[in-house]
C-alpha cells in the first residue's frame, strides 16, 4: 500500500512539474516574405537557436514563414521579429536591417 501511495505521489509530482514548464511556452508563426532558399533557412535557424528563451525554430522557405517555440518569460514575439530582421530578413511587420541585408549572399536577396 505504501509503495502504491509513493508511486501515485511521484506521478502527480511529475505531472505538476511538466505542467509548470509548459505554462510559459508559446508557439508563433512569423511571415518571412524575403526568405528565398535553404541558405536563408539555415541562417535564421542558426541565429535564433542561440537566442535566450527560444526553444525551437523551423523556417519553411517555400511557405515563407518561420515557426518559433519560445519561453514567454524570457523573450517575446516582437524581440524575435527584431532578431530575424537583424539577420537581414523581413519578419512580419518588421523590415530587414539594411546593412545586414546588403551582406547576404545574392541567392538570399529578393529578385528585383
Amino acid at each position: 500500500m505504501k509503495k502504491l501511495q509513493l508511486l501515485l505521489l511521484g506521478i502527480f509530482g511529475l505531472m505538476t512539474v511538466s505542467f509548470a514548464q509548459s505554462k510559459g511556452v508559446k508557439t508563433e508563426t512569423i511571415p518571412t516574405p524575403t526568405v528565398q532558399c535553404e541558405m536563408c533557412k539555415e541562417k535564421i535557424e542558426k541565429y535564433l537557436s542561440r537566442v535566450d528563451g527560444i526553444m525551437t525554430v523551423k523556417v519553411d522557405y517555400k511557405k515563407k514563414q518561420a515557426t518559433v517555440k519560445y519561453f514567454t518569460d524570457r523573450t517575446n514575439i516582437e524581440e524575435i521579429k527584431t532578431h530575424i530582421a537583424n539577420v537581414g530578413y523581413d519578419a512580419g511587420d518588421v523590415k530587414a536591417d539594411e546593412e545586414a541585408y546588403k551582406k547576404l549572399p545574392s541567392c538570399c536577396k529578393k529578385p528585383e
